[in-house]
């Protein structure tokens, strides 16, 4: 299904978004991605990807509480819906078929 496709980046932020359920705003989300994967992630590219996920409708995004530390501005806090949730396991289970279909000697490490 077409409409469910994601990147690879875009799964990363969704499943990260999923993981950090209820605290997912940007500098949580490019934290959590840093520390688990030891990969570097540009502020651009995870804004551009969180607003792309949220056009497609696999996420969406509410304003938080503001405060003096941010300069009275609130963070934006982002969910996965249920289109996200159908998107994320529909990528798992098309990366399943795939390891399932490669020969035993490639699946099995040395």
């Amino acid at each position: 299904m077409k409409e469910l496709q994601l990147g690879e980046f875009e799964e990363i932020v969704l499943l990260t978004v999923g993981i950090l359920h209820g605290n997912a705003y940007g500098v949580t989300i490019r934290n959590e991605i840093e520390n688990r994967l030891s990969r570097e992630v540009s502020v651009g590219a995870l804004q551009t990807t969180l607003r792309r996920l949220e056009k497609k409708g696999f996420v969406k995004s509410a304003h938080g509480e503001g405060n003096q530390a941010r300069g009275g501005r609130p963070k934006l806090y982002f969910t996965i819906t249920a289109h996200g949730q159908k998107a994320i396991s529909s990528s798992r289970e098309t990366r399943n078929a795939l390891w399932d279909a490669l020969p035993q000697l490639i699946a099995k490490p040395e």
